[in-house]
């Protein structure tokens, strides 16, 4: 028996993780240890966990991070926290393997505790670039601390082998947000209007706004120019989600709710519309805007075009769907135009992100791999340059 220990921090992460969750719970190999942290446990993100447990999964741990402070100083203490209690978690689940997801600083304490406590680790969605935030580093360090690694794309797969990876225990398996797409039944526009209390009858744009933690401009100074370019569609409803807890994050909220309270008949804003209606108000939606990766990677696979805006998602693979623009207002206004007029019946070829069976994989691969035997010791993997130059 195998004990595979989830650890999720966020509700997207968790709408990710939820098909390979379900995998482990209903495997009789395995048994699944949950760990809920981060903003599930946060009231201003709608206490989200319990969204978990109403899908009959056991939440075996909550560490609560206290992210009152969304202050790089703040940030800083909530880590902390987080790591004392997770290790202390660790200690009396004592799993035999850590499976996480991406890049946030939530996750990067997660595998730092597990690397403390040697556990192995089993990291999804490595190898990517985004250059706009501070999540790109601590992407890269997870990589370096796990054992086992699940890439969304072939470019991704070479590039975590680049950072020092053995390549036989990194796998290209696609993305799990498409697995998502392809496995659920998505909502009726008519179900989605009742599900949301909102009429959609208008051309819809699903907008998705984080802090580029990196970028030089203010948060005030990133949102604004997205907020006047809005006001020159105003035909098209904005539907809002709150952004995540990142430094800024508060102030990009606010932000939010003071433009949808000024604009009521043209704008509405939710905390958390969870996976299966976010994904349907995506389909229904003309466009995504915003600088979040569900614009570069289940958008397109939806055949909706999406505004990405800034440097938050600068050097993932973009499908041809997805219009980059910067932060001035009229380039804004370029993209959005550009993305009405998008032909959505028209094939625009392979999804890059696109999997077979990407839970199935990631599980099988976990189990080979203890199968095989877990190696204390994890070598560097250099490239011998004089064949690849």
């Amino acid at each position: 028996m195998i004990k595979l220990c989830v650890v999720t921090g966020s509700r997207a992460e968790f709408g990710l993780l939820n098909p390979v969750i379900k995998r482990i719970h209903e495997d009789p190999d395995c048994k699944l240890r949950l760990i809920a942290t981060g903003s599930h446990l946060d009231t201003r993100y709608g206490l989200d966990y319990r969204e978990i447990e109403e899908q009959g999964i056991s939440i075996d741990e909550t560490i609560e991070m206290n992210l009152a402070s969304d202050t790089p100083r703040g940030i800083c203490k909530s880590m902390g926290l987080e790591m004392i209690s997770l290790s202390e978690a660790y200690e009396r689940l004592k799993p035999d393997m850590v499976l996480l997801l991406g890049d946030r600083y939530e996750i990067f304490m997660a595998a730092a505790a597990a690397v403390i406590c040697k556990i192995p680790i089993a990291h999804i969605h490595g190898g990517e670039i985004t250059r706009g935030a501070y999540d790109d580093c601590m992407r890269h360090g997870i990589t370096k601390m796990s054992y086992l690694h699940f890439t969304s794309t072939e470019e991704y797969r070479q590039r975590v082998i680049q950072l020092g990876e053995d390549p036989e225990r990194v796998f290209h398996v696609g993305a799990l947000g498409i697995e998502n797409i392809k496995n659920l039944r998505l909502l009726t526009k008519a179900e989605l209007e009742n599900a949301l209390n909102l009429s959609l009858s208008a051309p819809t744009a699903l907008v998705t706004y984080h802090p580029a933690t990196l970028e030089p401009d203010t948060i005030s100074g990133q949102l604004e120019p997205l907020l006047k370019a809005l006001n020159s569609f105003p035909d098209l409803f904005a539907v809002f989600t709150r952004s995540n807890p990142d430094t800024g994050g508060g102030r990009i909220n606010e932000m939010i709710e003071d433009y949808v309270s000024r604009n009521p008949q043209r704008a509405a804003v939710f905390t958390s519309l969870g996976t299966l209606r976010y994904l349907s108000l995506m389909s229904h939606s003309q466009m995504v805007i915003g600088n979040s990766s569900s614009g570069i990677i289940e958008a397109p696979f939806l055949k909706v075009p999406s505004v990405n805006i800034g440097s938050r998602q600068e050097g993932r693979v973009k499908p041809p769907s997805v219009i980059s623009c910067g932060h001035s207002v009229n380039g804004i206004i370029t993209a959005m135009e550009q993305a009405r007029t998008y032909d959505r019946t028209k094939d625009h070829g392979l999804n890059p992100y696109e999997g077979h069976h990407t839970s199935r994989e990631i599980l099988r691969m976990i189990k080979l791999a203890f199968e095989k035997g877990i190696q204390p010791e994890k070598k560097f993997y250099d490239i011998d340059w004089n064949r690849h130059v």
